[in-house]
């Protein structure tokens, strides 16, 4: 009798115990946040991700009632940073916003270490923007159809900027030069900061960069763009024509900003996060900034995020095969 007692004392007390535990997670979510939140941004300051986490940082500490802190842990085209969020505690105090590159990487690199689906929980996108192709001033083109013709005239003489492997700048100088038949050689740098900084100082040639900075950086006779990669023209270049229209017709590349929490990460969080997401775009102070960075807000529900990731690989993994585009 005594032994089924005891028996009986240890099943409790693990009883106990395995309810206490699945409980805390519940009443964590319920308290959620109380200290401040990491988002870590897997690129240097000075590109679009970079813009998009302090666009958004202000206000979304104000709703979140704790401090959004940015952290830039840049490196291997945004890897780095990508598996130190991936490998956090999934209490929902570490973040990622992320770009384009988030799904082109895994493609790119077998040992990319991580799956954008499996290892991560989409909250909600963040913006939209299409990147400007642009030259060093000292280039003698002022046109697509100029630099087309130069690009073949000088084959692998010309250099593009590209933030690493697999990032925007780099999935968009390789459709500038499938599309256009041209072979201008990707240079890649840490981030898009350091990339336009190279375009800038001559360093290389032609750039495919941020429409903001370059918008900056054109007004400062410092950089001469020459087309957005959209199928529009952009609010922050107006006069600015399309590449499309420019000289290569059908041509698209549009880039994109996410925020994503580890996978296990409690569904009660990322509701609560994804609402205050949206809540931030819709604010008047955030909108302008949007406005000004020539970005579009486009804020999404978790499964819609997901579904766009869903395509956003389809696409991806086609244009990269087709284009024979390599980590290079």
């Amino acid at each position: 009798m005594g032994a089924l007692r005891r028996s009986s004392i240890r099943f409790g007390l693990l009883t106990a115990a395995l309810v206490a535990a699945t409980a805390l997670p519940a009443h964590a979510a319920e308290r959620y946040p109380t200290k401040p939140i990491r988002l870590i941004v897997p690129f240097p300051p000075g590109g679009s991700t970079d813009f998009n986490a302090r666009a958004i940082q202000d206000k979304l500490s104000d709703l979140l009632g704790q401090q959004l802190v940015i952290d830039n842990r840049a490196g291997a085209s945004g890897q780095i940073g990508t598996k130190i969020t991936m490998q956090s505690a999934t209490d929902g105090y570490t973040l990622l916003l992320h770009t384009v590159a988030f799904v082109t990487g895994p493609i790119l690199y077998k040992n990319a270490g991580y799956d954008p689906l499996k290892d991560f929980i989409p909250v909600s996108l963040i913006s939209k923007v299409p990147t400007t192709v642009s030259v060093n001033p000292s280039i003698p083109v002022r046109s697509v159809k100029e630099l087309l013709e130069l690009a073949k005239s000088r084959p692998g003489q010309l250099n593009y900027a590209s933030a690493g492997i697999g990032t925007n700048a780099h999935i968009t100088g390789e459709l500038f030069n499938l599309m256009g038949h041209t072979a201008i050689r990707a240079i890649h740098y840490k981030g898009g900061g350091p990339a336009l900084a190279a375009v800038v100082s001559g360093e290389v040639q032609v750039g495919f960069s941020n429409i903001s900075q370059t918008a900056r950086l054109a007004e400062a006779g410092r950089l001469r763009p020459l087309a957005v990669s959209s199928l529009k023209r952009s609010s922050a270049l107006p006069n600015l024509p399309t590449v499309a229209e420019a000289g290569l017709p059908g041509f698209e590349m549009v880039a994109w900003h996410i925020v994503v929490a580890p996978a296990g990460t409690p569904a009660a969080i990322i509701r609560m996060l994804n609402e205050k997401i949206r809540a931030t775009l819709s604010d008047p102070v955030v909108l302008q900034r949007f406005d000004k960075g020539g970005m579009d807000p486009v804020p999404t529900t978790p499964s819609e995020t997901t579904a766009y990731l869903k395509n956003e690989q389809v696409k991806w993994r086609r244009v990269i095969k087709e284009g024979n585009i390599q980590a290079r």
